[in-house]
């Protein structure tokens, strides 16, 4: 199967419907002959806010970030701040001016009229490094004057002696060469499936299994993620998986997380930056708790006095009860400040905290709120893996999704358990002799249909002008997948397949074949 992505994208993320009745209003107004009037501001679910998480683009490169006031961020070699974004609509393209500030960048319409004067070929041009009449220490010190980017590269552009002679190809290849290394432009887009599982590949591939973002999305539609479904997912792709079906499921349904270690990885998933109620339907569930619910000796006990359980609460990856500890810790900061406001307020203050005994008895305040709030949560993680364990007694669950570091084979046997009839399952693995084995051993047990073992195959297109081809360079591979439907065991034994073509082979072992009647070449016979 070959996907391919042009390399120019859209300049917005917003929703589809947005671009429909825009490009019905525009053909109204054209039709009417009347000028358009101002455009109506976007709604609010478009538009930037303090706290939301957003990722920055520039050219190819992607990082996800939260939007917080005066906070540096550092991305590709530079810094600013993220204050004057907020407000703005998604999409919106910003320069970076001097100080670290963001502005929005006006765009400028190319007169297409104009004849660029342009060369026949390149034959001519020697690359001695003598072309460029600028100097580093020009260029510096038109940095240093805070000259935007656009003048630098038009500096750039006047002050070459072979740009006039390099074909237009050649010239527009050069232009964009020197925006990427002298404009500052940073565009901020609204966190996507796409885009965060491009992001992850890009950057860091090792956190999401080396998954390919087509390959996402192909376990995505095999395994018929909608709305109102009933979805278990194991997965150690730092949460990519898991946010990709809270995307798609739009809030509606249930989801159950099985997670190894002592608690589940949700890093990917924060940077989508979902509502509260898209959490209220997430559950989690110890991976080491599976068998004893197979085995019918599961109970509450078991798990409150599990150690693991307590440790989710310590460790930091990125769960739900980390962020909530961490917004009550800043919270319990920002109310133990004083004031600045009454000096004489906060030396009574100190005075006062300066008393051995006083302090011993505010730390031993801290200590028990510490200590009760640390119990409210590990009871409220019980309350969830109890209700996490009831939705998988029921075995019901309209489909399963496996993507982990882990051998596939023993995780696939015992969670397709807990999946009703007639429903999908999709298995990932970086390497195909893990899934070879999952697929010999489910054939022996029987109880699947459709079994698919695929690996999609990408390709990107460079779409420009006269020049859309192939690109040189393509992805080696993206993993592999096995996906299939579950069906009523019914007490049936191995491959029903195999059971019929063994029997037909010893029927006709056992059959003793007839003699064949001999020839006579003789004419009296």
């Amino acid at each position: 199967m070959a996907a391919a992505t042009a390399e120019h994208e859209r300049p917005g993320e917003g929703d589809w419907r947005d671009a429909v009745a825009s490009a019905d209003g525009l053909s109204v107004m054209e039709d009417s002959g009347e000028q358009p009037g101002p455009q109506p501001a976007p709604p609010a679910d478009h538009r930037i806010r303090d706290g939301d998480f957003v990722v920055l683009k520039r050219e190819d490169v992607f990082k996800a970030v939260q939007v917080q006031r005066r906070k540096k961020v550092t991305f590709e070699k530079q810094w600013f701040y993220l204050d004057n974004v907020i407000g703005h609509s998604y999409g919106t393209t910003f320069e970076v001016t001097h100080g670290g500030s963001l502005q929005p960048k006006k765009k400028k319409e190319e007169p297409t009229s104009e004849t660029k004067e342009a060369g026949t070929d390149n034959r001519n041009i020697i690359d001695d490094g003598k072309s460029q009449k600028l100097t580093q220490d020009d260029i510096k010190a038109l940095k240093d004057k805070g000259i935007k980017g656009e003048e630098i590269v038009q500096q750039l552009i006047e002050n070459s002696t072979t740009f006039r002679d390099k074909t237009e190809f050649a010239q527009d290849k050069y232009i964009k060469k020197k925006k990427k290394k002298y404009e500052a432009i940073v565009t901020v887009v609204k966190p996507s499936t796409r885009i965060l599982s491009v992001m992850y590949y890009a950057r860091e591939p090792g956190k999401i299994n080396h998954m390919r973002y087509d390959t996402l999305a192909q376990m995505l539609t095999l395994g018929n993620i909608r709305a109102g479904n009933k979805m278990i997912v194991m997965e150690t792709c730092a949460g990519l998986v898991l946010g990709a079906m809270m995307e798609r499921m739009g809030g509606f349904g249930s989801i159950i997380q099985l997670y190894p270690g002592g608690g589940p990885v949700r890093a990917a998933t924060a940077c989508f930056g979902f509502p509260k109620s898209f959490l209220s339907g997430l559950y989690e569930f110890p991976l080491n708790k599976v068998d004893s619910l197979l085995n019918g000796t599961f109970s509450a006990e078991a798990l409150s006095s599990d150690p693991k359980d307590d440790a989710s609460v310590k460790e930091s990856n990125g769960t739900l009860e980390e962020k909530q500890t961490s917004e009550l810790e800043n919270e319990d900061s920002m109310t133990e400040a004083p004031e600045n406001d009454h000096p004489e307020e906060q030396e009574t203050i100190e005075t006062v905290s300066q008393d051995p005994e006083n302090k011993e008895l505010k730390e031993r305040g801290n200590k028990k709120d510490y200590i009760q709030e640390k119990q409210r949560r590990q009871e409220e993680l019980r309350k969830r893996h109890l209700e996490a364990a009831a939705l998988l007694s029921e075995r019901n669950a309209d489909g399963l999704i496996v993507a982990s570091r882990f051998h596939p084979t023993p995780l696939l046997l015992s969670l397709l358990n807990f999946v009703a009839p007639s429903r999908p399952f999709v298995v990932y693995c970086q390497y195909k002799e893990p899934l070879l084995e999952c697929y010999t051993k489910l054939r022996e047990r029987g109880g699947v249909i459709n079994l698919r073992l695929s690996e999609t195959w990408l390709r990107n297109y460079q779409v420009l002008p006269d020049r859309s081809h192939p690109k040189l360079l393509m992805s080696g591979g993206g993993g592999y997948l096995l996906s299939g439907f579950t069906v009523a065991m019914d007490n049936l034994k191995a491959d029903p397949n195999l059971k019929s073509n063994l029997s037909t082979l010893e029927l006709h072992e056992t059959e003793e074949p007839a003699a064949k009647k001999r020839k006579c070449l003789e004419p009296d016979c």
